[in-house]
C-alpha cells in the first residue's frame, strides 16, 4: 500500500515542470492518460491530479500528505499550510494595477472596486493595513479588460513580464502584493517522518541538478587561493594533485547562472581545461 499520498497540479502553467521534476526523481508518471489518481507501489507513493487551486484545502485538511501548488494559490485558499520546499519555477508577482498615467497609491483603495481572481489575497493583504475597499470582484479570467468594461477602478493580478498589463493600457502600482512561486506544502504543523525527507530530498536533487553545473580545471599552486575564491563549492573544493608538482586539478559545483562568468575569471588567473559538465540528480 502507498505510503504518501501526494497532489500535483492537473493543469495550467505548474503541471507541466511539477510532472517532469517528479519524473526525473524516479517516480510514476501519468503519462498520456487522464487519470485522476497513480499509484507508484515501488516507490510508496500516490499521486493525486487536482486543480492547483484546491491542492492546498485537501492538504490543509489531512486528505493529503504533501502538495505542490503555487505560494499565490495556497494563500488564497487561506488553507492552513506549511511550505516545505520552494520550488524555484512559476515564479511571478502579485501587484495592483491601473491605466497607465492615473497616479495610484494602495491607500487610495479605499472605497474603490478591485477586480481579481484572487479575492482573498487581496480581502487579507488590504485588511492587514487597514483598507476597506468598496467591493472585491471575483473573476476567473480576463481581469485586464474589467476596468475598460467599467467593472472594475483597477484590478489585482499576477505580473511575470508585465507585458499582458501593458497591452491593456495598464501599469503596476504599490509593492508586490506577493512572490509567488511553486512550492511543496504539508499541513501546517506536521511532522514530517523518513519516508516524506525522502520525497523531499529527491525532488531537491532534481532542483540542484538543474541549478548546478560541476566545474573542472586545473591551476598553479602558486594561483590556487585565487581560484578557490572564486569557486568554493557548497562545502570546499576538491583539489587533487597532478603530476607536475606546480600544478593541481580542482573540481567544484557553482551555480549555473554564473557558470560562464566562473569560467571567464578562472581564465583570467591562468586555469586551464576548463571544463563544465551538466549534473543530472545530485544529493547535498
Amino acid at each position: 500500500m502507498p505510503t504518501i499520498r501526494i497532489a500535483v497540479p492537473n493543469k495550467g502553467s505548474l503541471s507541466e515542470q511539477a510532472a517532469a521534476i517528479l519524473k526525473e526523481a524516479g517516480y510514476k508518471s501519468r503519462g498520456a492518460t487522464k487519470a485522476l489518481n497513480v499509484v507508484d507501489e515501488a516507490n510508496g507513493v500516490e499521486f493525486f491530479f487536482l486543480r492547483p487551486k484546491d491542492i492546498a484545502i485537501y492538504v490543509a485538511q489531512g486528505h493529503l500528505e504533501l502538495g505542490i501548488t503555487g505560494r499565490d494559490l495556497a494563500a488564497d485558499s487561506r488553507a492552513e499550510v506549511d511550505e516545505v520546499l520552494d520550488l524555484g519555477f512559476g515564479g511571478s508577482t502579485f501587484r495592483f494595477a491601473a491605466p497607465q498615467g492615473e497616479s495610484w497609491t494602495v491607500e487610495a483603495l479605499e472605497g474603490k472596486r478591485i477586480a481579481t481572481s484572487y479575492p482573498h489575497l487581496v480581502e487579507d493583504y488590504l485588511a492587514a493595513r487597514g483598507i476597506t475597499p468598496a467591493q472585491i470582484i471575483r473573476l476567473d479570467g480576463a481581469v485586464e479588460i474589467s476596468i475598460k468594461l467599467g467593472v472594475a477602478d483597477v484590478i489585482a493580478d499576477v505580473v511575470s513580464t508585465g507585458a499582458t498589463l501593458r497591452q491593456h493600457g495598464l501599469a503596476p502600482f504599490g509593492e508586490p502584493i506577493l512572490t509567488s512561486s511553486a512550492v511543496v506544502i504539508t499541513r501546517k504543523g506536521a511532522l514530517l517522518d523518513d519516508d516524506h525527507q525522502r520525497v523531499l530530498g529527491r525532488i531537491n536533487g532534481i532542483l540542484t541538478a538543474h541549478n548546478y553545473l560541476m566545474i573542472d580545471y586545473n591551476v598553479r599552486r602558486a594561483d590556487l587561493d585565487r581560484a578557490i575564491d572564486l569557486t568554493p563549492g557548497l562545502t570546499s573544493p576538491t583539489v587533487s594533485p597532478l603530476s607536475s608538482e606546480e600544478w593541481v586539478a580542482v573540481r567544484a559545483m557553482v551555480p549555473q547562472a554564473r557558470a560562464n562568468q566562473v569560467m571567464d575569471d578562472l581564465a583570467a588567473t591562468g586555469a586551464e581545461g576548463i571544463l563544465a559538465t551538466e549534473l543530472r540528480i545530485a544529493r547535498l
